[in-house]
């Protein structure tokens, strides 16, 4: 996952480390926080943000291309027999 929608409606995309800390100074804006939980990797996109589409573009396409490069969370549902 590369980008939600948190409990308050607000977007927030998954940069890696370098590309979020850049954000974070850049548009004076804060972690992304669910259900009472920091979540580090997720920044909330200020409103102004929203108003420039072709500058969210490009921080869309940084978080889709970091959350591909992520290896697959191990699962502990077992496949099925057959």
């Amino acid at each position: 996952m590369f980008s939600m929608l948190n409990e308050s409606g607000r977007l927030a995309l998954r940069l890696p480390e370098a590309e979020r800390a850049a954000f974070l100074a850049r548009y004076d804006t804060t972690l992304n926080v669910a259900h009472g939980v920091v979540q580090k990797e997720y920044v909330v996109v200020p409103d102004t943000l929203l108003a420039s589409t072709d500058e969210l573009r490009e921080h869309f396409a940084v978080s889709a291309t970091y959350a591909r490069s992520l290896k697959p969370k191990a699962t502990t549902r077992k496949k099925p027999a057959g």
